[in-house]
């Protein structure tokens, strides 16, 4: 019997890898995106909402609806309790878990945006998988393969041709490397295929203070504690810790290369 595909909504605050995540999903049979939901980051919340119905009217699929989220920092979760009981599961493209950060040493910037709604995501009792830079950092996409999107007929393959640039020099001035990790759309696939990242299960927390603000911390329950910790009866998430990085990348190609 055929499988249903996959509902999912996308929250998103489009960004170049943002942009190739809904193409991607966009082209992935395994899932129905039903909506696409804004919130600030790599632009204010405005400006995100423009360039997702943007977005949607390249790939011609203004039929997907846009909602626009928060301008400021909000706890979603305290506004409709029943909400993390009645969600499928979470994947958050968000935490450096062992790795530093992308903002500062400490913190990766989706975390470092809300570290206080983070962490009551974290704890929430939701079905979440955390995908971090530290798996994300593992999934490169190479000159030689902006040189094959750009070679090829997709048409969302030659919309982000013409964004990938700045993308490019970014990388290059911060990392010094000649490639773009493709952060978005690695957490996207492992919505769509689990199978492409392995996972450990514990409790995270994420400061919210100081000059660690937005790190998140895993207990990885290899001690049983004595004390009493913040970490204590809290409900456990999923946390991301190897990628199939050339499937990723294979994947990702493919898709967008036949768009």
């Amino acid at each position: 019997m055929a499988v249903q595909p996959k509902k999912i909504i996308i929250d998103t605050d489009p960004g170049i890898d943002d942009a190739m995540a809904i193409f991607l999903a966009l082209q992935s049979p395994e899932v129905e995106v039903i909506g696409l939901t804004t919130i600030y980051g790599n632009v204010y919340t405005t400006l995100a909402t423009r360039n997702a119905l943007h977005l949607l009217e390249i790939a011609g699929r203004t039929d997907i609806p846009v909602a626009e989220g928060s301008h400021v920092t909000i706890t979603a979760i305290q506004q409709d309790p029943a909400f993390s009981k009645n969600i499928g599961q979470i994947v958050i493209l968000g935490g450096a878990f062992a790795v530093n950060g992308n903002v500062n040493p400490a913190a990766e910037a989706n975390i470092y945006g809300d570290p206080d709604a983070a962490d009551i995501v974290f704890t929430s009792g939701a079905d979440v998988l955390a995908v971090g830079i530290n798996v994300t950092h593992q999934v490169v996409l190479t000159d030689a393969d902006r040189e094959k999107l750009a070679k090829s007929e997709g048409k969302f393959a030659q919309y982000l041709c013409k964004i990938l640039d700045v993308y490019f020099s970014y990388h290059y001035d911060a990392y010094n490397t000649n490639g773009v990790y493709l952060h978005d759309p690695t957490a996207l696939l492992a919505a769509v295929d689990p199978s492409l990242i392995t996972y450990i299960e514990g409790v995270v927390r994420v400061q919210t203070r100081g000059i660690t603000r937005g790190l998140t911390i895993l207990y990885n329950k290899q001690k049983r504690f004595g004390e009493v910790t913040e970490w204590t009866d809290k409900p456990t998430v999923k946390v991301a810790v190897t990628v199939d990085a050339p499937a990723v990348v294979k994947l990702l190609m493919e898709r967008l290369i036949d768009s």
